[in-house]
């Protein structure tokens, strides 16, 4: 695969996910501009890449849960390649609880950034894609399609996301604009730092997971950047409004 001269757009781009995509694409040659709210690692990041191919990413610090940062994401974007080819929405985070021990306060932030961002995000970029015959690539979880009784608001708003890709889907591809999601089971990424384990609570936790998953192994980053490598490129051209789970086998479960 190749994407010389493609435009591609990762948020979510300073780190695990999001971080091995941005690496992937730049040894495919990709013009990036990379989206994350923590800037030193954001930069370290597209230092990385440009020394892949030579093509120095687009680096821009914003926060996507604010309309005006997401709309500025977009603009500079345009601004600086003139195109957009491929928006990868990988940012997301997770919020503990269930019903019965959950608040408003998670609730919102997980939906803010897991669901409304993506939605503001695409309907901004979407005339630019069609313009490009482009595509869209999300980035949801296994959670959208396993009930828990731990991350209810990130279960709902993987679900939701799910949905808003086969939506958005059937819409565009008219448009010649393709649309999928990625549904990532365990991966080892910081995000899981966020949730507020302690080290121990954090390894048993993992030992638990990889023990109950078929293949005894968690999902690697750079496996997941290659499936939506995949996904955005032309080897994928008849696929759109599909799910892609990549999970060692846990969906089976």
């Amino acid at each position: 695969m190749d994407f010389a001269d493609k435009v591609v757009l990762i948020t979510g781009a300073s780190s695990g996910i999001g971080a091995a995509t941005a690496i992937h694409f730049s040894k495919q040659s990709a013009k990036l501009s990379l989206i994350g709210r923590k800037e030193n690692n954001l930069k370290k990041i597209a230092l990385y890449c440009e020394k892949a191919k030579g093509n120095k990413p687009l680096a821009i610090t914003a926060d996507l849960t604010d309309d005006g940062d997401a709309k500025r994401v977009i603009d500079e974007t345009i601004e600086h390649f003139g195109k957009l080819d491929v928006l990868v929405n990988n940012a997301g985070v997770i919020g503990m609880g269930g019903i019965k021990n959950t608040s408003m306060e998670i609730y919102d932030n997980v939906m803010a950034t897991n669901l409304r961002s993506v939605f503001f995000l695409t309907s901004l970029a979407t005339p630019h894609l069609i313009k490009s015959k482009g595509c869209i690539v999300n980035t949801s979880c296994i959670a959208s399609n396993k009930p828990s009784t731990m991350t209810l608001s990130y279960n709902m708003s993987k679900a939701a996301l799910d949905q808003f890709t086969k939506c958005v889907a059937l819409e565009l591809a008219p448009d010649g604009v393709r649309v999928n999601s990625i549904n990532p089971g365990f991966v080892k990424t910081n995000l899981l730092k966020d949730i507020g384990l302690t080290e121990d609570q954090l390894e048993l936790f993992i030992k638990n997971v990889v023990g109950n998953m078929p293949l005894k192994k968690p999902v690697e980053t750079d496996e997941i950047a290659a499936l939506i490598g995949f996904l955005a490129s032309g080897n994928a051209k008849s696929i759109t409004g599909s799910c892609y789970f990549i999970d060692g086998g846990s969906n089976l479960k």
